[in-house]
């Protein structure tokens, strides 16, 4: 009698588990067609355009850049295609704008359409609204009259004074994520392409150049004509003008920098065109054309950004020595992922980057050697775990969501470095001929096109999973994708590749090695890297000192080591890298490398009034999104307010 109602407790048990089991499984499926339903009925909620009532199709620019008045002004002529969604009333992003007109242009003529620009976001800017006629063909164009701000956040103007050269202005562009918005009044979402030409007016002694082909020599009147014949989405459309020379690599890739820069970056990257031979024989054909990079100013606000065929590079990754060169194997690679398949907006950033981190680590090692990729890999790693102790549990996820928020706000290593993570445990699992396929055709397949999240778990069921069954299941991809931190099945890099680093800095540490006995001849940037991010928070002014004075730290011309010293500076109140500390600070605009000195220093009060003192002096060089990031690290009651 016992043992048959003990068996029917365990049925009943068993039953109620697979119950809750199923139950469970159930709100999953009903969260998940939620998203998309979602997803589907708002796919950016970061435009207040609606691409499927009226599609940008081809963008026509004709600006005249004014360095006197830091504007750029002229007219925005734009191809539109009527959608399914049509009613009349067609919206654009802008940001400052001054709009003077639009109008339809049709077979030569113009009239006049009434507009009206609404409500300034934070965020989003102002939607401009265009009141369409209601007699119009499928196919249409517009003509937007306008001018851009003095302070538009996607352009930075510098003095002569800021250049290398130091005899003439500058101007460059940086449209990534929403600032697009805030040169070009359009569709400022990556779920809606655009091919574009332009004609761009600069003073005469300045060369202009675009994330397009040139058309034709500059004029002699200093008329320079460019033309994109791939479509793009808004933010990658890019412009500077300055005093720019070119010098050749290869066949198909080059430098354009200010005169004074211009050989030590041809000698730095001389291996640019490897690098583009590798990436084509690792994941397809390059359909760009040409592969060149722009050495900006040091104001420039990122490492590089992967403007289609002109990268935009900072000058700080000049270190001599090759050894930041990943940099470029970074934004080379995004023009697979990112310029060729496309994130269809900033909630799934992490298909642009965790992809492009990938590739870049596999373009590396291919030209470097294993050990370098291995290093890179296992610094990233640590620059990931750094983040995840800063960031809620919502922001350490790969797929976010962002309503509301500012995508410049949240920009962390996450969607760069657990993205990778992520494809590495797909390497390890499916082995990597296998995700090297995979890869090039998911790229070839959707070339051109913007995806998201959901786009990607179908393919990867369908070209992966189900063709290699019981290898990985969707939960465990799931897993990555939409929980914080990192699944239990990561592959966590090693730190053996810096063995003897740190087999030296234990010993330095323990007191057994001095630090005028430590053999760095052969160190790496890397390596460097890996012993100072690895050290106590904490060290005596004696330990300080002992390492500045046999390595001058303090005085590193590498950027990257720089930082890290610096870093460990604040930390320790050592006073003697202090002026070099300001120094760094009102020389480089580099958000990575900026960005934590001042939150280091804004720990402390003394800290905090040395941060303001500096970033008062530094401000007329910072780019407008470095300002806006430094001002709510050193002046965070007034930016909250």
């Amino acid at each position: 009698m016992s043992c048959g109602g003990e068996s029917l407790l365990n049925t009943r048990g068993r039953k109620r588990n697979m119950e809750i089991k199923t139950f469970r499984q159930l709100l999953l499926l009903l969260a998940m067609l939620l998203a998309v339903r979602t997803a589907l009925a708002h796919q950016d909620v970061h435009t207040y355009s609606d691409p499927r009532a009226y599609q940008q199709r081809h963008l026509e620019l004709d600006l005249v850049t004014d360095f006197a008045a830091r504007r750029l002004a002229g007219t925005a002529t734009i191809s539109f295609t009527r959608g399914t969604r049509a009613d009349g009333r067609l919206v654009l992003d802008t940001r400052d704008l001054l709009i003077r007109s639009v109008a339809l242009v049709d077979a030569g003529t113009s009239s006049l359409l009434p507009f009206e620009l609404g409500k300034h976001d934070p965020i989003l800017g102002r939607a401009l609204t265009i009141h369409l006629p209601r007699e119009l063909p499928p196919s249409f164009v517009l003509a937007v009259s306008y001018e851009t701000s003095p302070e538009a956040s996607g352009l930075q103007w510098l003095t002569p004074r800021q250049t290398a050269g130091g005899r003439h202005p500058f101007l460059f562009s940086q449209s990534q994520a929403i600032h697009a918005r805030s040169w070009v009044p359009l569709q400022d979402t990556p779920a809606a392409r655009i091919t574009f030409g332009a004609t761009i007016s600069t003073p005469p002694e300045l060369l202009a150049v675009m994330s397009a082909a040139r058309v034709a020599e500059a004029s002699a009147a200093g008329k320079h004509v460019f033309e994109m014949r791939q479509a793009i989405p808004s933010y990658l459309l890019a412009i500077a003008v300055g005093e720019l020379e070119f010098g050749e690599i290869g066949a198909r890739t080059g430098v354009y920098a200010e005169p004074e820069v211009l050989e030590s970056a041809l000698a730095e990257f001389e291996d640019t065109e490897k690098m583009l031979e590798i990436s084509e024989a690792l994941f397809g054909a390059y359909r760009w054309e040409r592969y060149d990079l722009l050495i900006l100013p040091p104001s420039f606000p990122y490492g590089g950004m992967e403007n289609p065929r002109l990268s935009f590079i900072t000058p700080t990754v000049l270190a001599g020595d090759k050894s930041l060169v990943s940099l470029i194997a970074h934004e080379l690679a995004h023009s697979w992922s990112g310029n060729l398949v496309t994130n269809a907006n900033w909630e799934e950033f992490w298909l642009n980057e965790g992809f492009t981190t990938f590739l870049e680590g596999r373009i590396t090692g291919a030209l470097y050697g294993e050990r370098q990729q291995r290093m890179e890999e296992r610094l990233g790693y640590e620059s990931l775990l750094e983040a995840f102790g800063q960031l809620e549990p919502r922001f350490q996820k790969l797929k976010v969501e962002l309503e509301g928020v500012d995508p410049d706000a949240i920009f962390s290593v996450v969607p760069y470095e657990k993205g990778r993570m992520m494809l590495d445990w797909l390497a390890t699992e499916f082995g990597d001929q296998v995700i090297n396929a995979f890869l090039t055709e998911w790229f070839d397949t959707n070339a051109f096109g913007s995806v998201t999240t959901a786009d990607f778990l179908d393919y990867l069921q369908n070209k992966l999973l189900d063709r290699h069954p019981g290898k990985v299941t969707m939960d465990e991809v799931r897993a990555w994708i939409y929980e914080p931190g990192l699944p239990d099945n990561a592959i966590i890099p090693p730190t053996g590749v810096f063995a003897e680093v740190e087999a030296a800095r234990d010993a330095w540490l323990a007191g057994r090695l001095k630090a005028a006995r430590i053999d760095t001849g052969d160190w790496s940037t890397q390596d460097w890297l890996f012993f100072l991010n690895n050290l106590p928070g904490k060290l005596s002014k004696r330990q300080m000192k002992d390492l500045d004075q046999t390595f001058d730290l303090t005085n590193s011309s590498n950027n990257e080591i720089a930082h890290s010293w610096l870093r460990m500076a604040i930390r320790n109140d050592y006073r003697p890298a202090w002026p070099r500390l300001e120094q760094y600070l009102l020389s480089i605009g580099r958000n990575k490398l900026i960005k934590p000195l001042y939150e280091e220093l804004a720990k402390s009060d003394e800290g905090m009034r040395f941060a303001r003192r500096v970033f008062e002096q530094a401000k007329p060089g910072y780019h407008p999104q470095t300002l806006a990031a430094v001002m709510k690290i050193v002046y965070p009651a007034e930016v909250g307010s």
